[in-house]
């Protein structure tokens, strides 16, 4: 699991944002096994605790490339086609909150939007080039269900076409907050899904606690991919996890402001890329939404709390509480199940999660607000990540001898593709459409 709070912005008129964790060490991830912590070194030697003299504009170090699967991923089911583009940017307000030496707040977003014409135009990549190789070796760490080799990461496509001209409507706006330790990218269907349905959809990578973030290039206080710094488990450290959510949900909230920005007719990018024409004309940030997975899951409940911009949000199978601080002990429940929201809240669990019991009090609470708007669903045979994109690789890795009946099981459940794919997107989407219609 992953999961915390951030900086407070006006509640308003709730109570006052609790004190923000202190910069932390490294935060892990849900729960992230010895061999992870060994891979996750290894990455790090020469990256985020290694020498940076040289490291403006250079390239991202790239594993040897190697053949193997090409996996595909579901097509969106709407009438739309789906443009796509990557934003830059930077937050000169913060310093980055996991390494001493980087001085600013940077993050990476894909907008996913209904675009006017794709014809002719390539898919992007699932995967960055410079990103593929250090999936290949930190993400299979973090996630030890999954095959060390024998997978071409690099060669999956999206069916994003990316800077396509986006159609001039204006669209209601979702931030996606991926789970802690996991990459914007393992979230595209869903994504992908939502933009063909007539939404905007911002997915979010959140630097330092994302497994690899493959920035436009390098500068003297980072290397152009910038891997994790998670070496254990967040909720067995709170002061940890209390800064993980913390940072995303202040991530979250400078994501909205920048928006703000590119719906006014300016360019967000810190690089200055040209952007999809249109694309500012596409957002009604008068409509915004969140979903989130895990930690992001967490983070966007949280969010929906303390930002009035937020209209309503869907949580992923996110925790509602901090980690206890002594064994024995409850832990804190955050604001937002301590007093309800007014404001639309789906929280969408799995079956099979192994963290269901724990899971269950903050949940509980949540809904036991009189007066709220929160709902519940379930996902049935089916495991904590069949939110995100390895409910549809999974069986794919299954059905190549890559990955075994019980990995997967253990991954995703047991609930084929065909099913959990659909049940997935259809609570999402249904969701959104009941409380910020398209049209």
């Amino acid at each position: 699991m992953r999961n915390t709070a951030r900086d407070s912005r006006g509640r308003q008129g709730r109570e006052a944002a609790p004190e923000r964790g202190a910069r932390g060490g490294g935060v892990g991830r849900r729960t992230v096994a010895a061999s992870a912590v060994a891979a996750a070194a290894l990455l790090a030697t020469g990256g985020a605790d290694g020498a940076r003299a040289d490291a403006a504009g250079r390239g991202a170090r790239r594993a040897p490339a190697v053949g193997g699967l090409v996996l595909r991923l579901p097509a969106p089911t709407g009438p739309h086609p789906v443009g796509s583009v990557a934003l830059h940017l930077v937050d000169r307000s913060r310093r980055d909150p996991w390494e001493d030496g980087i001085s600013v707040r940077e993050l990476m977003v894909t907008v996913c939007y209904p675009a006017r014409t794709v014809h002719g135009r390539p898919r992007a990549p699932q995967l960055t080039a410079d990103a593929a190789p250090w999936f290949a070796r930190v993400d299979t760490a973090v996630h030890p269900e999954l095959p060390r080799s024998g997978v071409d990461w690099a060669a999956t496509l999206t069916h994003a076409h990316p800077g396509t001209p986006a159609q001039t409507v204006r669209r209601p706006v979702l931030l996606y907050s991926p789970g802690g330790g996991d990459p914007r990218t393992v979230g595209t269907g869903v994504a992908e899904e939502l933009a063909s349905h007539g939404y905007v959809v911002v997915t979010v990578d959140h630097p330092g606690d994302a497994s690899e973030v493959d920035f436009p290039s390098g500068t003297a206080e980072r290397d152009k991919v910038r891997p994790t710094v998670f070496r254990g488990d967040p909720r067995s450290d709170p002061r940890q996890f209390r800064t993980a959510i913390d940072t995303r949900i202040t991530d979250l909230r400078f994501v909205i402001d920048q928006l703000g920005l590119l719906a006014a007719g300016r360019n967000p990018d810190a690089d200055s890329r040209t952007l999809p024409t249109g694309l500012g004309r596409a957002l009604d940030l008068r409509r915004v939404g969140g979903y989130g997975h895990s930690a992001g899951g967490t983070a966007v409940a949280e969010a929906l709390y303390e930002d009035r911009r937020i209209g309503a949000a869907v949580n992923l199978e996110g925790f509602l509480d901090h980690p206890p601080q002594a064994p024995g002990e409850e832990g804190e429940l955050f604001p937002v199940a301590r007093h309800g929201v007014d404001r639309p809240l789906l929280l969408l669990g799995s079956e099979r999660f192994a963290g269901r019991a724990q899971l269950a009090r903050s949940w509980s609470a949540m809904l036991s607000r009189p007066g709220g708007r929160t709902e519940r669903g379930l996902i049935g045979n089916a495991a904590h990540w069949v939110f995100t994109d390895y409910a549809a690789v999974a069986p794919q890795l299954q059905a190549a001898g890559l990955m075994s009946a019980a990995r997967r099981t253990a991954l995703v459940g047991a609930l084929p593709p065909r099913e959990s794919v659909p049940a997935v997107r259809r609570h999402v989407r249904t969701f959104f459409d009941r409380h910020l219609p398209p049209c």
